[in-house]
């Protein structure tokens, strides 16, 4: 046995450091502590086997035994054999092994039995480093002592010792559940834990406690420190910051939302629309007017907010002098914080004089909406009951929207004056139907595809041929814009050209699809064409790759009828057409339309030949007329939400 070995021959955790701080020996007491065989201490660093927040105070104590040669004392957490953490006051000093000479440092635990309260100072001085606080609870007496951290803290419990069950009549009803839990938690560590505090002087606290179950020296006694953080503030930033952040994404949904239906808005009306139920709620605003050019003065519509009478604007001329014709007319925006900024800005102003009937003060931001052609499309202003001072990022976001309503309005006048013209190209393609053919009831109903410029390329026609019958066409050129009304156009035209001087509708066909494969035409067209002769109902008819006519009695029995014909007009060269006879009885009816009344996104095309033959027929039965049989068929194919082009073309025999 080494001579120094008498050092460690005491009941207390003694043990022999080389001077870097690694376990030469050490007694069971110290192993205990360690929590690990003695074998597994030897060699390793003191520090390593301590719980890492000591490590630095362990190579403090070392080095100061060391190199001071004077007796060093330090209080130290150990793990402990159990679940409470061990603090101990430790003492070092510098010895040397007699055997050979060594200089070891020898650290021992001291009895701090008459001083507990020496070995809690580490935790205070910790906890008001951490802006925390700290309380030692004891099981036994249930007693709560408050042992200092942060001042602010220490102001929640103006006595240095309280029972705790004058601490649980001041926390929430709702925490107290979780305060007795924590207290008797037998773990070494708690997790944190929310309460709600009742202090005397301001009111509740949201205070987040853990607790920590220590011993105090070895073979000491047992006690739950208690350490306290203060997230009252912390939790009103964060509550406040959650609700800045959720006002900032409504904001931005609102802007986007706003923007969104601006980019779809597809009329001017509906442009006006959207700014004036957006328009004052975006910018906080209590009213929103919208001033457009026209003529040289200012068409004025608003929202009910605003608190003076628009009519006073409401064909004001550009050059007027007052704010919203000048931000106008030069695209300066004006922003005016108050009435008073107003006035010295614009004092010959036409709304001055209105100024004395508000009870309030008022603002007002004005934003131009840009100009196309070089001429002013207008501008909108949004009012403000009381002061306003507009933020940059509020200007800049104004300004933004502005464009983008201005952009909205080129985009609609545009598409207006484009659909006008296709309209008016469409109406010229379409013929009128002879009004008085003997023996026949003819009608027909079209409805452009919901799509593109709402015009399309289905068309009709109906015209007497020399010989005495009526030629009836119904077709779908390939399309839905002005070069399809165009090819449309060209194809009824040419098979109106070409029947007046061919015998039959298959050769009619055939001749038409010659002269559109010779132009190289950039469309194809399907196509049902009928020679009706009203005296004996004889019906001769051919397709060029069309959908099926429908036959319909007013008995009720229907029938769908695939001609004979060919291929589509105008993409395969030499194509030949056949066609078939029928007789049209009397009180029965043809029905010709196009794919856009029988096929759509919810019905097939043979479901929906089956369904428009179905309605014809019962409404033949009902005894109604061809009008209104073409008004039940398109009302049935808005119900299964078509989008394409409908045409229906109805021929009843009398």
């Amino acid at each position: 046995m080494d001579a120094s070995d008498h050092l460690l021959r005491r009941a207390t955790p003694s043990a022999l450091l080389t001077l870097d701080g690694a376990i030469h020996s050490l007694n069971e007491a110290m192993a205990k502590v360690l929590d690990r065989p003695a074998k597994q201490c030897v060699g390793r660093n003191l520090g390593d086997l301590l719980p890492e927040s000591q490590r630095t105070a362990v190579e403090s104590l070392v080095a100061h035994a060391a190199t001071t040669m004077t007796v060093v004392m330090r209080v130290l957490e150990f793990p402990g054999p159990g679940a409470a953490r061990l603090v101990c006051l430790v003492e070092a000093r510098l010895t040397r092994d007699p055997a050979d000479g060594e200089q070891l440092v020898w650290v021992h635990s001291l009895n701090a039995g008459n001083d507990l309260g020496g070995l809690v100072i580490p935790f205070r001085l910790a906890a008001k480093a951490a802006d925390l606080g700290v309380c030692m609870y004891s099981p036994q007496e249930h007693q709560l002592e408050w042992l200092g951290g942060a001042p602010a803290l220490a102001m929640l419990f103006p006595e240095a010792s309280v029972s705790l069950s004058s601490v649980v009549r001041r926390v929430h009803p709702d925490d107290r559940g979780a305060l007795r839990r924590l207290v008797r938690s037998t773990a070494a560590e708690s997790p944190w834990i929310k309460l709600r505090f009742l202090t005397e002087r301001d009111g509740w606290h949201l205070l987040a406690c853990q607790a920590c179950r220590v011993q105090l020296g070895y073979g000491g006694p047992q006690r739950v420190f208690g350490v306290i953080r203060d997230d009252t503030k912390r939790e009103a930033r964060r509550r406040k910051a959650l609700v800045a952040l959720s006002a900032a994404r409504q904001r931005a949904d609102e802007i986007a939302a706003f923007s969104s239906a601006l980019i779809t808005a597809a009329t001017e009306q509906e442009v006006q629309q959207v700014l004036l139920t957006r328009l004052a709620a975006t910018f906080g605003g209590t009213g929103a007017a919208l001033a457009l050019v026209a003529e040289g003065r200012l068409r004025v519509s608003s929202d009910a907010g605003i608190p003076m009478p628009v009519a006073a604007v409401h064909g004001l001329s550009l050059e007027d002098p007052s704010a919203l014709p000048y931000a106008i007319r030069t695209g300066k925006p004006q922003f005016m914080r108050n009435r008073e900024e107003y006035i010295r800005h614009w004092p010959h102003g036409v709304m001055v004089p209105y100024f004395d009937q508000l009870e309030s003060g008022y603002a007002v931001s004005i934003t131009s909406l840009g100009s196309v052609g070089g001429q002013p499309l207008g501008g909108w202003a949004v009012t403000y009951e009381g002061e306003h001072h507009s933020s940059p990022d509020e200007r800049a976001l104004m300004i933004t929207l502005a464009d983008l309503t201005g952009q909205a309005l080129r985009r609609v006048r545009s598409r207006e004056v484009r659909v006008e013209l296709a309209m008016a190209l469409q109406d010229a393609m379409l013929p009128t139907l002879p009004k008085h053919l003997p023996g026949l009831e003819v009608t027909v109903r079209y409805r452009p595809s919901r799509d593109g410029l709402d015009i399309g390329g289905d068309w009709y026609d109906a015209f007497v041929l020399p010989c005495g019958a009526v030629a009836f066409e119904i077709g779908d050129a390939q399309g839905h814009d002005v070069n399809a009304a165009a090819a449309m156009g060209q194809v009824r035209a040419s098979m109106r050209a070409i029947a007046a001087c061919e015998p039959d509708p298959a050769t009619v066909l055939t001749r038409t699809n010659e002269l559109l494969v010779t132009m190289d035409a950039a469309r194809f067209a399907s196509c049902t064409m009928l020679y009706v002769d009203p005296c004996d109902g004889q019906v001769t008819g051919s397709s060029a790759g069309h959908v099926p006519l429908l036959y319909a009695c007013d008995d009720g029995r229907h029938s769908i009828r695939e001609l004979p014909g060919g291929p589509v007009l105008g993409v395969l060269p030499d194509a030949d057409y056949n066609e078939g006879t029928f007789t049209l009885d009397k009180n029965a009816a043809l029905i010709l339309v196009t794919d856009g009344v029988v096929e759509g996104p919810s019905l097939t095309l043979e479901a929906g030949l089956e369904r428009v033959a179905t309605l014809a027929a019962q409404a033949a039965h009902d005894g109604l007329n061809a009008e209104e049989t073409a008004d039940r068929i398109l009302d049935a194919m808005v119900a299964v939400d078509h989008i394409d082009d409908a045409a229906v073309l109805i021929i009843r025999r009398a």
